[in-house]
């Protein structure tokens, strides 16, 4: 056993809750109700499963930048283009985003909004089909798929989703909302994702903020569907219209669509409070009982962090120079303040949020032109792009010439890790009860680095078999790898008991586990 502290209880905040330790001895814990994980994948990116992090710690992952996804450049899209979904049916890869501000600079194009679609068959390749579905300036040549001139603004910041239930009516399989607080959220159906129409002419959440993409989708774990929508910490709602204090989070849910439960507000632990400007909540496409948020976190009031023509930057950098905003027509006092970036957040139901990782998950980065207001904005979905990749998108350089989506890539799973240094560490996890007849884990060593997994009873004893001299040690990186104990991968005989799993890992990173059956 390696010398340790006797705990490091997994939160931003450990030396705050050092007195939990002694609670969380198998001893003391042995009457707490087991974890039933089923055959479900389970990530490392919170303390669900965690009893006891020794010289390990939960680390976030670090996305990788790689190529434009597409760039806004067709007269129909114009410089307030965004409020972008991305999502994966089989195999297509749709893309929805909002066409606004296109050509003119007069206040009719400025509010003018559409909803445009691209379409790809990897999620890297992206086109713009030609659909001839709606007319812009005289021509049906373009790839709009919600028309411009809807004056209930659903094209303001229409999101979708694919409704996974079985027997639902063929031409509501793919469901979405949009509108603004003036005229509430509107639902819309589509048997192909392409063609929609109204699925009801009343709204829902008439009369509060909505002030910038909100989301809905079949929460598979909870029963029912889920909304997530733009609220204030105050004001922004029908009781107190005017907005006031943070921008936040607010969910409602719903058993059929049609009739939603009054939106409550969202809490984020012991966090400090931040603008979380958008929310993009979604129940992960591995692991749909846990759903992931992608926020963009919003610092408001730096003017002086992007232009050089103010007060020193509080960033050390300056993004825009006063000849360049006023080339571009950066004629709105919110065009010319505040930065933000992005955050990972989590939930598992119910209205709380997980803040375990507080620091920025995606930077704004080097480029100047990332740090304008409202840019690095995550496009709402993340999507298999491989068997051992995932993809997440950003809108990027907002209000530019040179205004784009961009991917970003990830290992499968890869939001976070317990991850442990070259000296070493452990991890042992809460009782839990599991089925199937083999353990799968998402793993990654160094060279000198390695894996080792034993199975205990309830009260932390190694049960014969598994213990950790038996464990067969793992050293590589794999996305799906089997552990083994002195050659043999078979925990049949265990499915419906409680136990425990410690890991003894070095130079490591565990990403998730998994029991599941061979066959």
């Amino acid at each position: 056993m390696i010398a340790s502290p006797p705990f490091v209880v997994p939160s931003r905040r450990s030396t705050r809750w050092a007195w939990l330790g002694l609670l969380l001895l198998p001893g003391f814990a042995a009457g707490a109700a087991p974890i039933d994980i089923g055959d479900r994948v389970e990530l490392f990116i919170d303390s669900h499963l965690i009893e006891r992090l020794d010289h390990t710690r939960l680390k976030l992952g670090t996305p990788r930048r790689e190529e434009m996804a597409i760039a806004f450049n067709r007269p129909w899209e114009g410089r307030f283009a965004g409020a972008s979904t991305v999502l994966k049916d089989g195999g297509v890869y749709r893309m929805y985003y909002r066409g606004s501000g296109y050509g003119a600079t007069g206040a009719e194009d400025r509010l003018a909004e559409l909803t445009a679609y691209a379409e790809s068959r990897d999620g890297l390749a992206w086109t713009k089909p030609s659909l001839g579905l709606h007319s812009f300036r005289g021509s049906k040549d373009n790839n709009i798929i919600l028309p411009p001139g809807d004056k209930r603004r659903i094209s303001h910041n229409f999101s979708a989703f694919v409704d996974p239930r079985p027997g639902i009516p063929a031409d509501e399989r793919y469901k979405g909302v949009g509108g603004t607080r003036e005229h509430g959220l509107f639902r819309l159906v589509s048997a192909d994702g392409i063609r929609w129409r109204m699925f009801s002419e009343t709204p829902i959440f008439l009369g509060y903020a909505l002030d910038t993409v909100n989301v809905a989708f079949w929460s598979e774990a909870e029963g029912h569907f889920v909304a997530y929508i733009r609220t204030w910490s105050e004001g922004g709602t029908p009781e107190q219209p005017k907005f006031r204090g943070l921008r936040t989070v607010s969910r409602a849910t719903s058993k059929d669509f049609v009739t939603w439960t009054v939106p409550q507000p969202m809490t984020y632990g012991d966090s400090e409070p931040e603008h979380i400007y958008t929310n993009a909540t979604q129940p992960y496409f591995r692991s749909p009982h846990i759903q992931i948020s992608l926020p963009f976190r919003y610092v408001d009031g730096l003017a002086g962090s992007v232009t050089d023509h103010q007060a020193p930057p509080k960033t050390g950098r300056a993004a825009l120079t006063k000849a360049e905003m006023d080339a571009w027509n950066f004629d709105l006092p919110w065009m010319r303040v505040g930065v933000s970036d992005v955050i990972f957040m989590t939930s598992r139901g119910g209205n709380a949020y997980d803040r375990t990782f507080m620091e920025s998950f995606i930077r704004p980065g080097l480029e100047r032109a990332a740090w304008t207001s409202r840019g690095n904005c995550p496009v709402y979905g993340v999507v298999p792009t491989g068997p051992d990749e995932m993809s997440l998108y950003l809108q990027l350089h907002y209000m530019l010439p040179s205004y784009h989506i961009r991917r970003y890539s990830l290992r499968l799973d890869g939001f976070a890790s317990v991850n442990a240094p070259f000296a070493g560490g452990e991890l042992l996890t809460k009782p839990l009860t599991f089925r199937g007849d083999q353990l799968v884990l998402n793993v990654s060593t160094s060279s000198i680095g390695h894996v080792l997994v034993e199975l205990q009873d309830e009260g932390g004893r190694p049960l014969p078999g598994f213990a950790l001299a038996d464990a067969d040690e793992i050293v590589g990186d794999a996305t799906q790898r089997i552990a083994t104990w002195r050659g043999s991968a078979d925990v049949a005989s265990l499915a419906g008991q409680i136990l425990r799993i410690r890991f003894k890992l070095k130079d490591a990173d565990l990403y998730s586990i998994q029991f599941r059956a061979s066959k």
